[in-house]
């Protein structure tokens, strides 16, 4: 078993896209606000975990800007002793106008899911989302310190794979970190996905046609990215995320937690534990911390996406937190 330092707590299913690998149309069937896990209640669940080594603290979603008061569970979670790193992953639509009160209230920095430089392709894939918003949203981290900025590129074969070049000059150009993410087969994109999934090695392939990539360490990395310098481009990397051909579950040192208060062991397997009834019968923080040790060696060691697809879940992809 991995040690488990990481911790994504999804802090709302609601979100301002409609990404159509991630969530229908029409939405999901949202949670009322009763069910939610309230900021108060998120806090006092960081408590809980910290003293057991839990050192890093991921918001998701849903989409994370959209949830009211952020920047204050930010700065709750940034008192708690022991958690030593606040990232998020958005979708960057927000960020321009709150990456600066982010900062300010202790987020370290952000992952920002991004599929295609071309906004009428953007405008597609979102159902309704406007890139320049995006591209103002890394600007707006860079220059506020919310970095190393990195970008998600989901990539998609004949939606994307032609952009994979003008993503790595995006790299260089902005000094970020891209990282090529294998679409899953995952709520939405499962009866597509291997219609449109392109591997890890073929977009690796695209990418040394023209640059050379040299694999390092060094980069600072939490979790399942092989990352690679990209030869005289200092600042600038590329990573790449094998879901499929190559699965990370032997490194995976990860739980979630979903926005109404259950623990995920793995983003594939639809079993949940309820930590907010505990929450809520005001259990206290050390009875919460033994909770979780007693689940979490029920983690399993690995996924059956490539065999099972998303299969039967009740969740989609924007109700899980990623």
């Amino acid at each position: 078993m991995n040690t488990i330092d990481y911790l994504r707590i999804a802090v709302t299913d609601r979100c301002n896209l409609r990404c159509v690998y991630c969530m229908p149309e029409e939405g999901v069937d949202l949670k009322s606000h009763d069910e939610m896990l309230s900021i108060e209640e998120v806090e006092k669940l960081v408590k809980s975990v910290a003293p057991m080594g839990i050192k890093k603290i991921r918001l998701t979603g849903g989409e994370p800007l959209v949830r009211k008061n952020i920047e204050i569970l930010v700065k709750k979670i940034a008192s708690v002793e022991g958690v030593e790193h606040i990232t998020m992953t958005t979708n960057g639509i927000l960020l321009g106008s709150m990456a600066k009160a982010l900062k300010v209230s202790g987020l370290n920095r952000v992952n920002i899911s991004l599929d295609t430089l071309k906004a009428d392709k953007f405008k597609a894939i979102t159902r309704w989302g406007d890139l320049n918003d995006v591209l103002a949203g890394i600007d707006a981290s860079l220059k506020f310190g919310l970095t190393p900025v990195k970008i998600n590129v989901v990539a998609m074969k004949g939606f994307n794979d032609d952009e994979i070049i003008d993503f790595v000059e995006l790299a260089i150009k902005k000094r970020v970190q891209v990282r090529f993410i294998e679409l899953m087969p995952i709520g939405e994109s499962d009866e597509k996905a291997r219609i449109e999934h392109i591997s890890i090695d073929a977009i690796k392939a695209i990418i040394e046609e023209k640059y050379k990539l040299i694999s390092t360490d060094d980069i600072v990395t939490d979790g399942p990215a092989s990352n690679y310098f990209i030869e005289g481009h200092p600042g600038s990397s590329v990573g790449f995320i094998g879901s499929l051909s190559n699965h990370f579950c032997g490194r995976c040192n990860r739980l979630r937690v979903t926005a109404d208060g259950k623990v995920r062991l793995c983003l594939h397997k639809d079993v949940e534990f309820d930590v907010l009834a505990l929450l809520r019968e005001g259990k206290s923080e050390a009875e919460i911390r033994a909770f979780f040790e007693s689940i979490i060696p029920l983690k399993p060691k690995g996924h059956s996406m490539t065999e099972e697809g998303w299969g039967n879940q009740k969740r989609k992809m924007s109700q899980i937190g990623g």
